[in-house]
């Protein structure tokens, strides 16, 4: 990985991977066959443990790793619900992404109210990309050996005082099981990665949305962007068209 730059020098060529699949936009490798494709795989399979049935809520889910976690959870045969902040990208996560639903959290005066309503029998895996406020809402709402799958907690980075959960004590009385994983831990698992999303991908099973910036120039508000929600899918810039 290099710096935000127009030419780069590589002087440890052993980083570099062949491309196996280039009939597919070479975009995808930094994004849905990348380092978010495979965080969303890996937490979702390794961590979250899904099955057939299952009740699975994705905060910040049109992002490049929530969209991703809610199209393999439906193609694995669960129930699946992301929260956004705006209504473009609800619309967006149940008519590109094929969720079975999606709320707006910037207009839920509620957030407890608004998980029972889209999930009135309780959330089996809650993947995690927010905290915060939309964490203390989740875990009242978990049901019997829920997992919740950390991913993220973009709410809380810029802050000086983190926020806590209140009410942790759920994850004992309904023998929940919260883990936080990073990405690099599962660098092992990339080729079956990348050969199951490849072929998903052909198949027209997963659809990919991306954002992108054009120029160098806009580096600095592209990033800026996404820690207020502005971007819809993997944030890329474009530095120069072949």
């Amino acid at each position: 990985m290099s710096g935000c730059e127009e030419y780069t020098l590589i002087t440890d060529p052993e980083s570099l991977f062949k491309i196996n699949h280039p009939e597919l936009p070479l975009s995808y490798y930094t994004g849905v066959l990348g380092m978010a494709g495979l965080t969303a795989y890996a937490g979702f399979f390794d961590v979250s443990k899904p099955k057939q049935g299952d009740y699975v809520f994705i905060s910040s889910a049109s992002g490049a790793v929530g969209q991703l976690v809610g199209q393999l959870a439906k193609i694995t045969g669960c129930y699946v619900v992301g929260s956004v902040g705006s209504d473009e990208k609800v619309n967006l996560l149940k008519t590109k992404f094929g969720f079975d639903d999606a709320f707006n959290y910037k207009k839920e005066e509620d957030l407890n109210a608004a998980l029972k309503r889209c999930f009135p029998q309780g959330i089996d895996i809650y993947f995690e990309n927010v905290g915060g406020a939309m964490l203390a809402a989740v875990l009242p709402n978990m049901r019997m050996n829920g997992r919740i799958a950390v991913c993220g907690m973009i709410s809380q980075y810029n802050l000086e005082q983190p926020n806590g959960a209140p009410n942790l004590f759920c994850l004992v009385a309904k023998r929940i099981r919260m883990e936080g994983f990073m990405v690099l831990d599962y660098f092992g698992t990339y080729n079956k990665f990348e050969e199951e999303i490849a072929g998903y991908l052909k198949e027209g099973k997963i659809s990919v949305v991306e954002d992108v910036a054009e120029g160098i120039e806009n580096v600095p508000t592209a990033l800026i962007g996404l820690f207020s929600g502005h971007n819809i899918g993997k944030q890329l810039v474009t530095i120069a068209h072949e």
